[in-house]
């Protein structure tokens, strides 16, 4: 099973750096590769994360990772990790999975 992340993911997740090195460039660093790391395990456990608060479908899980919401969609063949932001204020659309 492969990961495929969406342009929205790398986008959101690029501002989030940017803003966490704006006070610790080696944190920012860090955050980025602690958070690929669990990312990068989920095809291990699929279904290891909570069933997605915001979707109604068992295939869209949420991944807390130091608060903020990944939301990711399991397919048969891939992984797609849809969105990262943090607090309770999504900006996805069903139709974006």
């Amino acid at each position: 099973m492969t990961i495929d992340y969406s342009p929205k993911f790398k986008g959101e997740l690029k501002k989030i750096q940017v803003f966490i090195s704006k006070d610790n460039v080696q944190a920012s660093k860090k955050f980025v590769k602690e958070l690929k790391k669990q990312i990068e395990s989920t095809p291990n456990m699929p279904y290891k994360y909570r069933p997605s608060y915001y979707h109604d479908d068992k295939n869209v899980r949420d991944m807390i990772y130091k608060g903020y919401t990944i939301i990711y969609k399991i397919y048969d063949e891939y992984i797609k990790i849809v969105e990262i932001f943090n607090q309770n204020l999504p900006t996805i659309k069903k139709n974006n999975l």
